[in-house]
């Protein structure tokens, strides 16, 4: 049976070369979504029984799919066994290398962090420090793979990589020229990442502002104060900067100097250093280092002691020399030996 309609021709292709073109689409879609679904499914299946997680992340990057693109690329490819403007042609061809770049892209992106991610796993567990540098250099990795991307869509489109690489080289060196002090920044981040001298969590002072480390970005370093607002500092400064870490501490040194009147005995005299060591008696995180007359002040007998507190909390160490004060002052009232006052005496002769 003949069906001379089928031979007519619509926009410059016969009826049943779209009847064709139709076909390969809905056979194209049909076929993308029957992967999607239901191999994809399978897939899914397979690796959550399995104890590597690089096929777990093929099938997220798989699924990552849309709909849409499986519809463009059907489209594509069934136009192809048309006639189409040259026009209609040029832009079926972009879209279809842009989704094609895209969704490589993206795949290679989620595979290549699953790697990093698994190859860094030990090095960032307990360290907050690591895992952010460890994630600054995740974003400049997927920075590259999408500059491929580009580099690689320029190319199916014409243009010449190879002019287009010179003139990056060119336009890379006054971006750097120009962002000097952002590059500077990035390579202080893996420099602390490096050498780390802090980490998050760490209590730093630089320059005579104090915190705690909360986050180390490719830029900067947020520090809470102690005062409760955050403090910004370029990575460059910190790497620059002579830094106090306090977390490190594994001592406390307190000094405590303090002067009695001209007129107390020299017997009362040679018990203060006892009665300072007595002090610390049972404080079992206070360790006393020494306590000795060093002789006269405006005011009265010098004396000072040296202690440490076996611990690098601050609120330990003001405990136990607030603790250390007031049974000293006990110890001095029981001797009956009093504390001078910051005077001076002047005597005028007629």
């Amino acid at each position: 049976m003949d069906f001379p309609w089928l031979y007519e021709e619509v926009l410059g292709n016969p009826v049943k070369s779209w009847l064709a073109a139709g076909a390969a689409f809905a056979a194209f879609l049909s076929a993308g979504f029957f992967l999607k679904r239901v191999v994809l499914g399978r897939l899914r299946a397979l690796a959550e029984r399995t104890d590597t997680g690089l096929d777990d992340a093929f099938v997220r990057a798989l699924a990552a799919v849309r709909g849409w693109e499986l519809a463009f690329v059907a489209l594509a490819l069934a136009a192809r066994s048309l006639y189409v403007p040259p026009a209609v042609d040029r832009a079926l061809h972009v879209g279809l290398v842009l989704v094609a770049s895209f969704r490589a892209a993206a795949f290679l992106q989620e595979v290549m962090n699953y790697l990093w991610r698994s190859a860094t796993a030990e090095v960032v567990e307990g360290d907050p420090t690591s895992r952010s540098a460890l994630r600054n250099v995740e974003y400049v990795l997927s920075a590259l793979v999408w500059l491929g991307a580009v580099l690689f869509v320029l190319d199916n489109l014409g243009v010449n990589i190879t002019t287009a690489v010179a003139g990056l080289g060119i336009g890379g060196i006054a971006v750097a020229m120009a962002a000097q002090q952002i590059l500077g920044d990035l390579f202080s981040s893996f420099v602390i990442f490096m050498d780390k001298p802090f980490r998050v969590g760490d209590t730093i002072s630089v320059d005579g502002l104090a915190g705690t480390v909360e986050n180390v970005g490719l830029k900067t370093t947020h520090v809470r104060s102690v005062s409760g607002e955050m403090l910004v500092f370029s990575n460059s400064d910190l790497t620059r900067s002579r830094l106090k870490n306090f977390k490190q501490l594994t001592e406390r040194r307190g000094v405590i100097a303090f002067s009695v009147p001209f007129d107390t005995p020299r017997a009362k005299l040679a018990l203060v250093p006892g009665l300072v060591n007595a002090a610390f008696q049972g404080k079992t995180a206070a360790r006393f280092d020494r306590a000795h007359y060093t002789g006269f002040s405006p005011s009265g007998h010098q004396f000072e002691a040296v202690w440490f507190a076996v611990s690098e909390d601050l609120t330990v160490f003001m405990n136990l020399q607030q603790a250390v004060h007031l049974d000293l002052l006990d110890s001095l009232e029981r001797e009956k030996i009093s504390l001078a006052y910051p005077t001076q005496t002047v005597n005028l002769s007629k």
